[in-house]
């Protein structure tokens, strides 16, 4: 383990370094680690520890988060504990960076003890270290990366730690964490599957190996509920599919239940025992079914097409890898050879470790799939890939160390580059690539020049009131100020970004209609961000979007100057 603490030390010190210009510049990642702070901030204030809404947004109706306590209790204590030491900016500050950091640790200590399990003392360490080369993971633990995806990652190491493990704890565990990752998003219930099906597996492989997917399920059914209980409050009805629910609940105790009946009858021939496990999961979900018809299927599948047309199609990390830019290849091939050695590492393995090679393989081609289907999940796949990289980085540097031609160690370490770092010639070829001058493309909200957190600051010294803005700027008007927004870029208060998107697609006089019926007292829009110029493109020039962008604005709105750059634009609604 100091072995590992060192590794760790190391590469959070790179992802420091490496996030300096962005730290100065103090820019959030991604719009919903803004509102996860908002989020926490709430908790703090005094918000009731059940109550997920989030009541600044959409003035009309209630909006319940999704999001779990689970990723909330870490901030909020750290930044709780820290405040009346530091004061709270220096204490989210410190919070920002130091919790995102200590996730990796927790996700690369056991992904660490496992590569020591199988592989050495050594190559653990090199697990760690080489973690740093997978953009597609390292993404999900910068600073300032708050939201649930590194605990989603860090649950299912922990996971893989307890699949690796011969003795009871190790199933028992992987219960425990495979529970915390459905808490914290649902988008890990096909891992929860992945993992039964590998104790499964073990199971039809010897009928004297029925214990391990027992516990695993009974832990796993155990813990969801407490869990449910301890974040949730006593289970009601639900309305929504995109987490976990009394239905779900109902799902994971009937097939723990069915799976441990199974086990205490006498042991069955192989086609029996596969036939009474499908049953078991046949009957689950036909139990679940039964209590929440509307939730089989995707989560997202009765999503209003408005919003799944401006809004949905547009968040390129939840769809398949072939929506996504070039860019994604070169990183996601980076993966599938990582695939690639591990299914080498299996043929390779003596017969005591070749069950768990096969077992790790088909992990990796689960997690590879489900990575193809939905971009953000790679990042389950590449913490895979640190195991058969740290092999491949042992074995280069021992033939270093043993000698050889000067020209054969050079080829090794080129060689050893190129597959660890396989997009450095792209950037370096980017590098001597001159740009269009003329070429101005919509900025993404880092890049944009309206200077989004410091100019939205300035909105405080406006009389509160509700404001009127593209999604993507909503979470970080209800950090820096005390005014309501009319909704964000989250898909419960679906209803309210339907208007918000239909108010700047439409021409004036039904966005004013839009506008005045939320009550909306002022107008906020940054001018060069993605989103408005969407709403520009698909409305046209009479959309109220393509005419603020032009600076055109109705004249029921009446210019604000706040003292930020020319791109971020301020009206009041004229009553």
């Amino acid at each position: 383990m100091p072995h590992i603490l060192k590794m760790w030390g190391l590469l959070a010190l790179i992802v420091l370094l490496a996030s300096a210009s962005r730290l100065m510049q103090w820019q959030y990642p991604d719009p919903d680690d803004v509102l996860r702070l908002v989020q926490v901030r709430d908790l703090l204030a005094g918000q009731g520890w059940f109550d997920l809404d989030q009541h600044r947004i959409d003035p009309l109706r209630d909006v319940p988060m999704h999001w779990s306590r689970l990723v909330d209790l870490p901030l909020a204590i750290a930044i709780g504990g820290l405040t009346p030491i530091f004061g709270q900016a220096t204490a989210e500050a410190i919070a920002l960076i130091a919790i995102p950091l200590l996730t990796l640790l927790v996700a690369m200590g056991f992904v660490g003890l496992v590569a020591i399990r199988v592989l050495g003392r050594e190559e653990g360490g090199w697990a760690v270290l080489v973690a740093g080369i997978l953009p597609l993971l390292m993404n999900q633990f910068q600073p300032l990366r708050i939201d649930h995806h590194g605990w989603q990652i860090a649950c299912f190491a922990a996971a893989l730690w307890g699949l690796s493990q011969e003795r009871r704890r190790g199933a028992i565990l992987a219960g425990v964490a495979m529970a915390c990752g459905l808490m914290i998003s649902i988008e890990t219930l096909p891992l929860a599957g992945l993992g039964g099906a590998i104790f499964a597996l073990r199971w039809l492989r010897d009928c004297h190996a029925r214990q391990p997917l027992t516990d695993y399920l009974q832990a796993l059914a155990a813990a969801l509920i407490a869990l449910y209980l301890a974040t949730r409050g006593w289970p009601g009805a639900s309305a929504f599919c995109d987490a976990i629910t009394p239905a779900h609940l109902g799902f994971f105790l009937a097939v723990a239940l069915g799976v441990t009946v199974l086990r205490l009858a006498p042991p069955l021939p192989l086609p029996a025992t596969a036939g009474a496990l499908a049953a078991i999961g046949a009957g689950g979900l036909a139990i679940f079914a039964s209590a929440a018809p509307g939730c089989v299927g995707t989560p997202f599948g009765t999503l209003d097409p408005v919003v799944r047309d401006f809004w949905y199609v547009n968040v390129s990390e939840g769809r398949p890898i072939w929506e996504q830019q070039s860019a994604i290849l070169v990183p996601f091939a980076q993966v599938v050879f990582a695939f690639a050695l591990s299914i080498v590492l299996w043929a390779r393995a003596s017969r005591d470790t070749r069950g768990w090679w096969l077992e790790f393989v088909l992990l990796f081609a689960g997690t590879l799939a489900l990575g193809i289907l939905v971009a953000r999940s790679l990042a389950f796949a590449s913490l895979l890939a640190t195991i058969p990289f740290a092999w491949l980085l042992g074995r280069a540097l021992e033939r270093l160390r043993t000698g050889g031609a000067a020209l054969t160690k050079a080829g090794i370490s080129l060689a050893t580059l190129l597959v660890m770092l396989p997009a450095a010639p792209v950037a370096l070829a980017q590098n001597f690539t001159r740009a269009d001058p003329g070429d101005r493309p919509v900025a993404v909200i880092n890049k944009s020049s309206c200077d989004l957190q410091n100019s939205a600051a300035k909105l405080a010294a406006l009389p509160t009131g509700t404001v009127f803005a593209p999604l993507d700027i909503g979470p970080t008007i209800l950090l820096e100020t005390d005014h309501r927004v009319i909704a964000t870029g989250h898909h419960r208060a679906e209803s309210a970004m339907r208007d918000v998107i239909g108010g700047f697609v439409a021409p004036e006089d039904t966005s004013r209609a839009i506008v005045d019926a939320y009550g909306a007292d002022y107008l906020v829009l940054c001018s060069d961000l993605f989103e408005p110029a969407v709403y520009a493109r698909r409305g046209g020039k009479s959309s109220l979007a393509a005419r603020l962008i032009a600076g055109d604005a109705p004249g029921w709105l009446e210019p604000v100057s706040v003292g930020g750059p020319d791109t971020f634009r301020v009206w009041r609604v004229a009553r």
